[in-house]
């Protein structure tokens, strides 16, 4: 069926597959201004606390991120199993950093705040962005802020970005995690994307799979804003149904009882 959709609006790829690079990544305004924000403050050596709900494109800010960042000037690394203890948080960076994994959490942490160093005097400043860090177990996240603490915390050797659901704002503010939310002083939230947003999110995957021509009507976009609460990962997943049962009604336009018919069938 997937081949059938795709002959049938002339597609040579699939328009809302995940599967684009880098620098095709669409970003609306709003997130063009958090990019921008968050560029700033990394240049500034500054860690970052970065909320959002899900699908609103956090993904997508942190690949832009990767493709404007100068390499020659930042060394990047992405943690994304943030559900592990504080011992196997640090074995896995380790492996991440192509550091040998130690016997213990000392050696482990010792590695890593050696290895910062390292980056420092090479002129390469360290960004570690630990994503899902909603999901931090909190003996790790009570020990991050050491992690931070270099030349008797007078040097900003190394900028942590946090990124999580709303919730990780929440556990930031606790008593308990002070130590750490006092360093990050970059807090940034992603919002949901307008319908304007949509319309033109729609358009620009359209292009980029090489069709000219609008394919949604204006009632099936704003269905899909509706149907999607500002979220790009369910925009992609009702578009493609839609442009599925589109082609199965032999049908050139995806029009709002398609759309309809879709987002109910999900529902169910």
């Amino acid at each position: 069926m997937t081949a059938k959709y795709l002959a049938h609006f002339g597609f040579k790829t699939p328009p809302f597959s995940k599967e684009i690079s880098d620098a095709n990544l669409w970003l609306p305004p709003s997130k063009k201004d958090v990019l921008d924000e968050l560029i700033e403050a990394l240049r500034d050596r500054a860690s970052v606390l970065l909320t959002g709900e899900p699908g609103v494109g956090k993904t997508c800010v942190l690949r832009a991120l990767r493709q404007r960042l100068p390499q020659g000037a930042f060394r990047m690394t992405y943690y994304h199993n943030a559900t592990l203890g504080r011992r196997d948080f640090y074995r896995l960076l380790c492996l991440a950093l192509g550091l040998s994994p130690h016997a213990t959490a000392a050696a482990l942490f010792f590695a890593v705040s050696t290895h910062v160093e390292d980056l420092g005097r090479e002129k390469l400043h360290p960004v570690l962005l630990v994503d899902e860090a909603h999901l931090l177990y909190q003996d790790t996240l009570d020990h991050l802020h050491i992690l931070l603490n270099y030349q008797w915390d007078s040097q900003a050797l190394l900028s942590l970005v946090l990124i999580g659901l709303p919730e990780l704002a929440d556990r930031m503010a606790l008593r308990r995690n002070r130590s750490l939310y006092s360093r990050i002083h970059c807090r940034l939230t992603i919002d949901p994307i307008t319908p304007q947003d949509t319309a033109d999110y729609i358009a620009y995957r359209l292009k980029k799979a090489r069709c000219a021509r609008e394919l949604f009507t204006a009632d099936a976009v704003a269905m899909i804003y509706e149907a999607a609460v500002g979220s790009l990962r369910d925009i992609d997943r009702i578009a493609t149904a839609a442009l599925r049962l589109s082609a199965r009604r032999k049908r050139k336009l995806v029009e709002r009882d398609v759309v309809e018919h879709v987002t109910r069938t999900m529902e169910e």
